[in-house]
């Protein structure tokens, strides 16, 4: 077991290098959205470069997630099928609404295939982005293109990564009725903590652009920031840096024991995650 003291350089230089990577390909992204809208509407439909966005997408989540920073394949599976899906609509004919309907079948294909959950991929899609569209304006057979899109997903997905689940819940009986106030007031819990990370990732994102206004400093530059603010955050809780759902397990299979953490440990880690989620 290595000590912080060898250790704490490159916890802080794995997620700045990450994000120094991700800087980059951004701003590859913007040069070749200014070259996609500078060409003319013939040949923004036939564009290679519209094809490139979520290839480029795909590669900053893996590099994201593959240098440590605290996030989970979850989320950029959502991004990564609303890009793919956007990508698409680049290239066919400039109709709004036949984008979305794109948009919103690559968003249920991300969240079946990164929660194995179709259903609920449908439903997300359905609410989160079809619900600005009046129902006279959604394209026809939207919905089934979203159904079919969120099943095919979760089939490939199933068949390429198995179905075994991500983390295992150890066997939990109900003793009595009255734990059920509990898981009440547990859901509370985390719907007060889903308010702060909202607020949290509005904050960071309007102290980022305040940062770049006063000081100059380039979009790029915001990744390596965040990286940096997750790297601190680690040197304290190396609990909150992505190396698949390990900490997760070790946490459910300890239990009562010894080894297990205490609440305010978990506690500490609960509320550094979520800030190091939203920095990031």
């Amino acid at each position: 077991m290595q000590s912080l003291a060898d250790t704490w350089h490159r916890i802080l230089l794995v997620p700045v290098t990450g994000g120094v990577i991700v800087g980059m390909m951004h701003g590859l992204l913007e040069i070749l959205n200014q070259i996609w809208q500078s060409s003319s509407s013939q040949q923004q439909s036939f564009s290679l470069v519209a094809g490139v966005f979520p290839t480029v997408k795909a590669i900053q989540a893996a590099i994201t997630l593959g240098t440590g920073c605290s996030l989970g394949p979850e989320g950029p599976s959502v991004d990564i099928g609303k890009s793919c899906a956007n990508g698409f609509s680049l290239m066919m004919e400039n109709n709004r609404e036949r984008k979305i309907a794109l948009v919103a079948a690559g968003a249920a294909s991300g969240i079946a295939s990164g929660f194995n959950a179709a259903v609920a991929g449908c439903f997300f899609a359905i609410e989160t982005v079809l619900r600005p569209l009046r129902a006279e304006n959604s394209p026809p057979f939207t919905t089934a293109m979203i159904i079919l899109a969120s099943v095919i997903s979760s089939t490939v997905s199933n068949a390429v990564l198995g179905t075994e689940s991500a983390f295992t819940v150890p066997s939990y009986d109900l003793k009595s009725a009255a734990e059920l106030p509990l898981y009440l007031i547990l859901g509370m819990l985390c719907g007060v903590v889903s308010v702060v990370f909202a607020r949290l990732v509005s904050w960071f994102t309007a102290a980022f652009e305040y940062i770049k206004e006063k000081l100059g400093l380039p979009t790029v530059i915001c990744p390596a920031l965040g990286g940096l603010g997750a790297g601190i955050i680690a040197l304290r809780y190396p609990g909150i840096l992505y190396w698949g759902f390990t900490n997760v397990n070790e946490i459910l299979h300890t239990g009562k024991s010894a080894s297990a953490p205490g609440i305010w440990l978990l506690t500490q880690l609960a509320a550094a995650k979520v800030v190091a989620t939203a920095l990031c």
